[in-house]
């Protein structure tokens, strides 16, 4: 793609964008004179789509006329409901209908998965993580090297970036397995860098770990809805993400799971058990012999909240319209303009990958000096991204309703 610097160029990009109409799917904050603002925070929270009232409503509507009769007669009855959701989870992340279910929140979901899959041995402990992981991960991985006996001095291997440098090259993560292998029993790490922007190159990571007897574990909170996943593919062991960022559920929305089939009917492993991951033809006879269902669904809990798992469906609904694809055909497109506007902006470094399959849609940007001060003036002029200390502004162009005006003018504004 050849880029232009003009406003013109930015306005024939979205003429020409097959995918504009999603934008009047969902609902754009205004600024005080009633203007949308410029979102690039759908990293952070994504935008509401115009059809989750409805989807929501029709609960409350089911809720209102039938009280428990809906978990059978609603609609869209609540005691299969997050069947419903299956086909296009599995489609957003490349899994089989098997290996996906949304339950939970995100941490909620990562401490259960390590319960399952964090299985140390005398000479094989230890968990690699990225040292500048979100602090939510470097919480659980602690917490249950802790529970296991060990401290994080000597269970915790943290890759970070070479010196002078602000991503991890694959190569090291790749040679740091070869040589301490035999004593690592986990990888976890982001999907996507929430820092950084950097994504992780899961397929190499994920072989050189097999190759050494490792599970592999990602953290898909950046990554779900901004990349195109293929877990299965890869052979990823499991994943967990939440959906209230760039898959536009709303705060707090429920999170989702992936175990890879291979691991599902292996009784050896250890899990939690909970009254929703007992055999569905059985679970209503109240007999406390637990029986899993055969699939990732035998690591629910409990029953999972329908308004919640309403306002999913209806942003999974779109992404099913939308196709992964397409999104990120487009993001590419966006986050280069982007990258190209900013070149001439020596006040700016891009501490993001500039290879595009090192990166989502997020471009972390480091201002010179008075980066926070930067932060809040562009606020005030009304764009709407997010400051993460020490130093860094993320910008997260969102395919599905942002623009190439919406880059252009903040570009300008900068």
């Amino acid at each position: 793609m050849q880029y232009d610097s003009s406003r013109e160029f930015a306005e024939k990009m979205d003429s020409s964008d097959p995918l504009k109409g999603f934008r009047e799917k969902f609902y754009i904050p205004k600024n005080k004179e009633g203007k949308d603002v410029i979102y690039f925070a759908g990293n952070s929270l994504g935008l509401q789509p115009k059809t989750v009232r409805g989807y929501v409503e029709q609960e409350l509507t089911d809720w209102e006329k039938m009280g428990v009769e809906g978990h059978m007669h609603a609609k869209h009855p609540w005691l299969p409901y997050h069947e419903f959701l299956t086909d296009s989870t599995a489609a957003l992340v490349g899994a089989h209908n098997e290996e996906v279910v949304n339950m939970n929140s995100l941490t909620v979901n990562l401490h259960l998965m390590l319960v399952s899959f964090y299985r140390p041995q005398k000479n094989r402990f230890k968990i690699m993580i990225e040292t500048n992981a979100f602090p939510s991960d470097h919480y659980a991985v602690q917490s249950h090297l802790r529970f296991h006996g060990y401290n994080a001095s000597e269970g915790l291997i943290e890759m970070k970036p070479r010196d002078g440098e602000n991503t991890i090259r694959t190569e090291d993560i790749l040679a740091k397995i070869e040589a301490e292998g035999d004593s690592i029993a986990l990888i976890m790490l982001a999907g996507v860098n929430y820092y950084t922007g950097q994504a992780f190159e899961f397929s190499k990571i994920t072989e050189a770990a097999h190759a050494k007897g490792i599970i592999t574990g990602f953290d898909l909170a950046h990554a779900a809805g901004n990349l195109q996943l293929e877990l299965h593919k890869w052979d990823v062991d499991f994943a967990i993400w939440c959906s209230y960022k760039y898959l536009n559920a709303g705060p707090g929305a429920i999170a989702g799971a992936y175990v890879n089939r291979k691991h599902l009917l292996d009784m050896t492993i250890p899990k939690f058990w909970g009254w929703w991951g007992q055999d569905k033809a059985t679970r209503f006879l109240m007999h406390h012999d637990f029986q899993p269902i055969p699939t990732v669904e035998s690591w629910q809990l409990s029953n999972p909240p329908i308004l919640q798992l309403a306002a999913l469906r209806a942003s999974l609904d779109i992404f099913a319209e939308a196709k992964m694809e397409n999104l990120r055909a487009k993001s590419e497109l966006l986050t280069g303009y982007l990258e190209f506007l900013l070149e001439s902006k020596s006040n700016i470094t891009i501490i993001t990958p500039k290879n595009k399959i090192e990166r989502g849609c997020q471009l972390s940007l480091r201002a010179a000096k008075n980066g926070k001060q930067l932060h809040t003036s562009l606020n005030e002029a009304g764009v709407i991204c997010d400051w993460r200390e020490p130093d860094v502004i993320r910008v997260a162009p969102v395919p599905l309703y942002n623009t190439f005006v919406d880059i252009w003018e903040f570009a300008n504004m900068l």
